[in-house]
């Protein structure tokens, strides 16, 4: 089993920045992609960023250029660095892991989750 909490939502105006943070207990993240969904009121989740155990990163469209994901492996601890932030960005923030080495895009394909943190931004 691996455990995924999520920390460092919040309020933030348009432009703003926050840094999202999940760390993961029980099991070692180093056969596991990891990503970052959202959800927003009334809307289905969806993929923000993922990246596989070597670094290699994936972006939604909407967030290109203005999110960077990044994992420390030693620390078993995944980032979302979320920069010109947009009243668009307001969503509950998860983390998943999906065992293997590709990260998809579908959160069907991942074994764990975390509880969410809320992130709002105002304009």
């Amino acid at each position: 089993q691996v455990q995924l909490v999520e920390s460092g939502g919040g309020l933030v105006q348009a432009g703003g920045s926050l840094r999202l943070s999940c760390a993961a207990s029980g099991r070692t993240l180093s056969n596991y992609a990891m990503a970052w969904f959202r959800q927003a009121p009334e809307k289905e989740r969806e993929f923000v960023a993922g990246i596989r155990w070597s670094g290699i990163t994936y972006y939604a469209d909407s967030v290109k250029g203005r999110f960077t994901i990044s994992r420390d492996n030693a620390k078993n601890t995944v980032y979302l660095q979320m920069n010109s932030l947009k009243p668009e960005d307001t969503a509950v923030y998860y983390c998943a892991a999906r065992a293997g080495v590709d990260v998809s895009t579908k959160g069907g394909y991942y074994n764990y989750w975390g509880q969410g943190t809320q992130v709002t931004v105002s304009s």
